[in-house]
């Protein structure tokens, strides 16, 4: 480390440059962002950040103190992780407290640029390590509060936390948590550091904990309780300090972080060749005649600005009709308003068609895709919608409809449900008709609601492959709207597609199950029917959501969970919409030979 080389020749600096050979890997290191400090108006970057990140394997990309939202998140781009640094005071009315006489020097301006920093790598689930104040900045913004001054508000015995030696030197000895994460990337119970600080931690954000503490109880270093999702590391001390001067533990640290920015650079690299689907979302639940999509808080959890930052290609949106009464004017009724919410879909995309665009079969979304824009597939969920009129499939079909759900909570014309007491045994003679029609028409058959004498019916009945758009293992739990292995194998042998759902009822019914239960619903029907069968749909703003990945912003954690536990590029590939492609495909060739 610190290696330098000072030239004050011209040809020989041009020598120097030109000796760069390529690396031995097409494996670039990550781009971490390091934020700056404000002193008179000048962004300023202690060398010891930067170095240690180049020691720790990454590439350091100093970030000017500003708040022009829109040239932020277009350095957000290209970042895989965000280092946080020190610097002054944090205004305590970001925790709703008012300013105590020993409260430090403020920036008004570092303060809403740190936070922003935050907010945004937090959103795209990008790995953030925090120093000193930086370790504060993670607890405020997660609902934490500090000491503004400890000296004078901790009455206790307190050790001396500005140091007065070289910054390279440890001052006093932390005790690391036996169980967390900063134990086991340090391998040590004990560690001295250095230390230079008058403010401090004193209520913990939620969902955060303590991971290591001085002797006189200064919390000095924070983690996240879950281990699903980004890694979020924080420290009270200066590591780089230390790191600078070939401490082995902190340059440990660096190595840490840099390792978790290079597994995100990978999902991000993984993502630009694959195309990343979501199968079912119910957003058109919330459309409302100011609603916009390109909002990225609209109360929704589905929005562009969130498949955006979770590298999200493409969702079906589901126009969802309740199952109501069965009556000529009911059914009418629910005609007219998978209609509306049809046209609802539409009007979003032709209100936002610079970013997104309509498809209806494989190659749009491929098209898409390459001219930089997000893609809409629309699906029905209850064949409610067509009351007794088959014809309504055909127009349908027309109107972008790419599938349908035959039933939804409750009996209808066409099946029995999930839900309910049997009416058809399984599918009706109009059932029947209405699997032969869309097979007709490339419309998939999806079975996800259906009762399990329903599901069969449409294995026996249907000539080309169906989808379950948002269902899950039933061996894992043991939910009615989940399929149990034998149906899982059947599936498979339609060479059809089960999408895993995130609803929380379909994941676990023994505790409150997470990203990591998704990943084993996955993992369980990869290894009972090959990865050819598994997709995911995950029932946004219809339920779905779950800790880890709880909204399109999210979806980046799947990949990030499979790479984890070893599933290769091929594999990921298939599940994130290669499988659900090769249906679609399959569907409308069938059609497409029915009608020659």
């Amino acid at each position: 480390m610190n290696k330098r080389t000072y030239l004050s020749d011209l040809t020989a600096l041009r020598e120097f440059c030109d000796s760069y050979t390529l690396p031995s890997s097409r494996n670039r290191p990550p781009l971490i962002g390091v934020s700056a400090n404000l002193e008179e108006e000048i962004s300023t970057v202690h060398n010891d950040y930067t170095n240690s990140i180049i020691a720790g394997g990454g590439i350091p990309v100093i970030l000017p103190v500003h708040t022009e939202l829109a040239v932020l998140e277009e350095m957000f781009s290209s970042l895989d992780g965000l280092l946080l640094t020190g610097g002054g005071d944090i205004n305590p009315l970001f925790y709703q407290e008012e300013p105590l006489p020993g409260l430090g020097n403020l920036s008004a301006l570092r303060d809403q640029y740190d936070l922003m920093l935050l907010k945004m790598a937090y959103d795209r689930q990008i790995p953030v390590f925090g120093i000193c104040r930086g370790h504060q900045v993670i607890n405020v913004f997660f609902g934490g509060t500090l000491y503004q001054d400890i000296y004078s508000q901790i009455t206790s015995s307190l050790l001396k936390h500005r140091q007065a030696v070289e910054g390279n030197q440890g001052a006093h000895y932390i005790e690391i948590a036996p169980d967390s994460k900063l134990k086991e990337i340090l391998g040590q119970e004990k560690i001295l550091v250095n230390t230079f600080h008058h403010e401090s931690n004193k209520d913990i954000a939620p969902g955060f904990r303590v991971s290591a503490s001085s002797s006189d109880g200064i919390q000095e270093a924070l983690e996240p309780i879950s281990d699903i999702g980004p890694q979020i590391l924080s420290v009270q001390w200066h590591p780089e300090r230390m790191a600078v001067a070939n401490n082995r533990a902190m340059i440990g640290l660096f190595k840490y972080f840099i390792g978790q920015a290079q597994l995100y650079k990978h999902c991000k690299q993984l993502h630009t060749h694959i195309y990343t689907i979501d199968s079912h979302v119910d957003t058109p639940l919330f459309f409302t005649e100011n609603f916009s999509i390109a909002e990225r808080e609209s109360g929704t959890k589905v929005s562009l600005p969130k498949m955006q930052e979770g590298l999200l290609d493409c969702i079906f949106m589901a126009a969802y009709l309740k199952q109501g009464e069965r009556d000529e004017e009911s059914l009418r009724q629910a005609t007219e308003r998978a209609v509306a919410i049809i046209n609802q879909i539409k009007q979003q995309i032709e209100a936002n068609q610079e970013w997104v665009g309509l498809a209806t079969c494989p190659e749009y979304l491929y098209y898409l895709k390459k001219n930089g824009k997000k893609t809409f597939f629309i699906g029905i969920e209850n064949g409610y919608a067509l009351g007794r009129n088959i014809r309504n499939i055909a127009r349908f079909q027309k109107m972008g409809v790419s599938y349908m759900t035959l039933c939804h909570n409750g009996n209808n014309g066409i099946c029995d449900s999930a839900k309910g007491e049997p009416e058809h045994n399984g599918l009706s003679k109009f059932g029947q008709k209405v699997v032969q029609e869309m097979n007709r028409t490339g419309i998939m058959v999806d079975i996800s609601h259906a009762s399990e004498k329903t599901f069969y019916d449409v294995i026996r009945i249907s000539r080309a492959p169906v989808i379950a758009s948002h269902s899950s293992a039933r061996a894992l739990c043991d939910h009615p709207r989940n399929l149990d292995d034998d149906q899982l194998r059947a599936i498979a042998s339609v060479k059809g597609v089960v999408q895993v759902c995130l609803y929380e009822g379909f994941l676990s019914q023994s505790h409150r199950p997470t990203l990591k239960d998704v990943i084993q619903h996955i993992d369980y029907i990869v290894n009972l029917i090959g990865d050819d069968y598994v997709g995911i749909g995950s029932d946004f703003d219809g339920g779905g959501g779950i800790e880890g990945c709880n909204g399109s912003n999210q979806m980046v954690n799947i990949t990030r969970e499979l790479l984890r536990i070893g599933y290769s590029f091929e594999s990921i590939k298939k599940i994130w919409g290669g499988n659900l492609l090769r249906v679609m495909q399959a569907v409308q060739d069938y059609a497409a030979k029915k009608r020659r």
